[in-house]
């Protein structure tokens, strides 16, 4: 009764006073409880339930050919609607430069002896992670066909000339779009979606290029919020909450907040609107997390103000660190190396529809309770305990038995380990000696390193965090890659010739020497340590796994498969990293045996005021209890040898897969679990050559939910299958190739 109640009280509502009729599309609209859409001579308004019953409710109109949001509103105690804000219109500004093949890159593949072509280039500039394209001129030896030229950048605001909109009902959620866009070299539409069961508002423009060589960034927000009555507020990067009351001058520009978990927040005499980019899709690979500001206001006026979500130009230079003038010389350059040569942006390939998105919170309760809201859908910024499972994370670059020895003392504590312990990480895998330490000795200058770095683990571990010595040695095998052993292994690269393979060391016992990928393999067989590609298909890695495809330790059960990471960003694509890391996945699956993706970050120096939980992508171990330090650690690599664990964003789990049955008639079985609201699961196989895929719409389902989902699935004809699920945001959670 009391649901027939508001909905007959939503529709009794005061609309505009306008006398021009709106042209609107409602041929693909369905009417359903809870989540609703009205056109009404200049306005069409849009009312949903939200979180905990609230009523939302959205006015949109047409303002010449500019669409415009009339009124956000949110019911009060009284049943009258209060407005939060009134008389806002978007604001989207993008800003392109011109994408750059690194010679990172190109180098392994002409050390391969492959030509390097123009179809080459065309095609694996797309993959770049070295390339800062609105740096002028550019850091010399980076990429190719420098120097940059100021003429290459262009920044274009949105321009609109809408005559109509468009509204389309997708499961649980109203889509409102309005064609005629133009924003410089990209066109499309602008959109809007709500979802029945939460307060989110996603403001987005669709939009594509057909020009070649296109990187970009974009601005998103909305403009004309009134500043009587209303404040900006977030926390800075050591939580404590910050303010802006208005008042003061007026803005040239946005003002970029350093806000902790990328939220502001405005505050209103009858609500609450936050706003905040993609938690992980917005984001693209960088070698570190400092916050560049991720959210921004701009007081436009004494009465009015905008607010949304934008990127920095460039990468800024880390804090150095070094006891002795040797090594903060030596971190300075590399820290001066990352701000001018790394800040790739988005691709924009032509004829792709980017998806340039910022998210809106509308909420009648306080600043503070709203921000609670928004960070449920983060588990506030952390990966959340799973009964049976350990949260663990990969290649990493923190120099960390260097920085203790510079230090003068292995109890010293590395900033970024408080970083790692607040997101909840159980588990880190380390990569020391790539640029630190000996990694080229071939004797006991190596084996110094690898004690000290050995010891720095044992002192930092606990009994919920294990600390495991890995490293990326990139040789021998092809390409850069991951090793890790069950137990601390000391070895080096290099054998020179008359070494051994293996001796007694006085003071170390067994160690191993490496000379080529016979030797590396044999070691790993020997240790049962596993390898993995890293950032397969780019970087130092481009033409692997392709070209050892057909090798003994490609194909050997020691190597675990390839690297997950956002790089490089689409936004035309809806997983991470969809055509490179899930590519590569289904292919060596095709190609071999059972083959895994491995989350990692492949990042160096962090700290705990920086913006990590958005750029860092994990693993889900199926291992309980964790082991010591001091224990055998072969529970961690069985498991991942065996694809017990699921790598995900975190807003998405998969806490129980399986392929049921026998013969050729079986079921996969996936409980699945999320916070923003779920877009899609899918069925994934390969038959040796091809990839097919079912993919099941889930925009019907709640937010803040799980389902077990039983998908049966006929074997006959297929080698292997996976299961994966991806939420409204682009984040989620794949489950490892089953092979039958």
């Amino acid at each position: 009764m009391r649901q027939t109640l508001v909905t007959l009280v939503l529709f009794l509502l005061p609309l505009s006073s306008g006398s021009a009729v709106l042209n609107c599309d409602m041929s693909a609209y369905q009417e359903q409880q809870g989540l609703q859409a009205r056109l009404d001579n200049d306005t069409l308004s849009v009312l949903w339930t939200g979180e905990r019953g609230a009523s939302l409710r959205l006015d949109f109109g047409i303002d010449g050919t500019q669409p415009v949001i009339r009124q956000m509103a949110v019911r009060g105690p009284d049943w009258s609607w209060k407005p939060v804000a009134t008389g806002l219109k978007p604001d989207f500004l993008v800003t392109s430069g011109v994408r750059r093949i690194s010679h990172q890159q190109l180098n392994p593949i002409r050390d391969l002896g492959q030509p390097i072509t123009p179809a080459v280039i065309e095609k694996e500039k797309w993959k770049v992670f070295w390339d800062a394209p609105l740096r002028v001129p550019g850091l010399e030896g980076v990429n190719t066909d420098l120097p940059r030229r100021d003429d290459e950048i262009r920044r274009s605001p949105a321009t609109y000339n809408a005559t109509s909109c468009k509204v389309k009902t997708d499961g649980a959620r109203i889509e409102v779009s309005f064609p005629g866009l133009s924003m410089g070299i990209f066109s499309g539409r602008l959109q809007y979606t709500v979802y029945r069961g939460t307060n989110l508002i996603r403001q987005e423009v669709i939009a594509k290029t057909d020009e070649p060589s296109v990187a970009y960034k974009y601005r998103a927000g909305l403009k004309g919020f009134a500043t009587e009555g209303s404040r900006v507020r977030w926390r800075d990067t050591s939580r404590a909450w910050q303010k802006y009351e208005f008042g003061g001058a007026v803005n040239e520009g946005p003002v970029a907040l350093r806000a902790r978990n990328r939220l502001g927040l405005i505050e209103t005499p009858n609500g609450t609107l936050a706003f905040f980019p993609p938690s992980h899709k917005f984001f693209w690979a960088r070698e570190i997390e400092l916050n560049l500001g991720y959210v921004w206001y701009r007081m436009d006026n004494e009465g009015s103000f905008s607010a949304g979500v934008r990127h920095a130009d460039y990468e800024e230079m880390f804090r150095p660190y070094g006891v002795s003038d040797e090594l903060w010389g030596k971190r300075v350059n590399q820290s001066r190396r990352f701000a001018l040569g790394n800040f790739a942006m988005y691709n924009a390939p032509p004829g792709t529809w980017q998806r340039m998105a910022a998210y809106f919170y509308l909420s009648p309760a306080s600043g503070e309770e709203t921000q609670r809201a928004v960070l449920a859908f983060t588990h506030n910024d952390q990966f959340k305990p799973l009964k049976g499972y350990q949260v663990a994370v990969s290649h990493f670059h923190t120099h960390f038995a260097e920085q203790l020895l510079d230090a003068g003392t292995l109890d010293f504590r590395p900033p970024w380990l408080p970083a790692f312990r607040a997101l909840g990480i159980n588990i880190a895998m380390m990569s020391d000696f790539h640029g630190d330490g000996t990694p080229d000795d071939s004797g006991d200058m190596r084996y110094n390193d690898l004690d000290s770095y050995f010891k720095a683990c044992a002192r930092h571990s606990d009994r919920e965090f294990l600390l495991m010595p890995g490293e990326e040695p990139n040789a021998h095998i092809g390409g850069h890659y991951t090793a890790v052993f069950p137990k601390p292994v000391y070895w080096t690269k290099v054998r020179l010739a008359g070494q051994p393979f293996v001796e007694d060391h006085p003071k170390f016992g067994k160690v191993y020497r490496t000379g080529s990928a016979k030797d590396m393999l044999e070691l790993l067989e020997l240790e049962r340590g596993l390898i993995w590609q890293a950032h397969p298909r780019t970087k130092g890695s481009t033409p692997y796994p392709d070209a050892i495809r057909e090798t003994a330790h490609f194909n050997s059960d020691r190597y675990l498969g390839g690297a997950y990471q956002s790089l490089p960003a689409d936004l035309s694509e809806k997983r991470i990293c969809e055509a490179r890391c899930i590519g590569v996945l289904d292919d060596m699956n095709n190609w071999s045996g059972p083959k895994y993706l491995v989350s990692e970050g492949d990042t160096y120096m962090k700290f705990p005021e920086d913006e990590i939980y958005g750029e860092l992508l994990v693993n889900y171990i199926k291992v309980d209890p964790l082991p010591r330090f001091n224990e055998d650690w072969s529970p961690i690599t069985r498991a991942m040898r065996a694809g017990d664990f699921f790598v995900t964003s975190g807003e998405v789990l998969i806490s129980e897969y399986a392929v049921e049955g026998s013969g050729d008639d079986r079921t996969i079985s996936a409980q699945v679990e999320w916070t923003f609201p779920l877009d899609f699961v899918e069925v994934v196989w390969g038959d040796g050559k091809t990839v097919n895929r079912q993919i099941i719409s889930t925009t019907d389902l709640a937010p803040h939910s799980s389902k077990r989902f039983r998908i049966p699935i006929r074997t006959q004809g297929k080698k292997w299958v996976r299961f994966a699920a991806f939420d409204s945001a682009g984040n989620g959670a794949l489950a490892q190739p089953v092979h039958f």
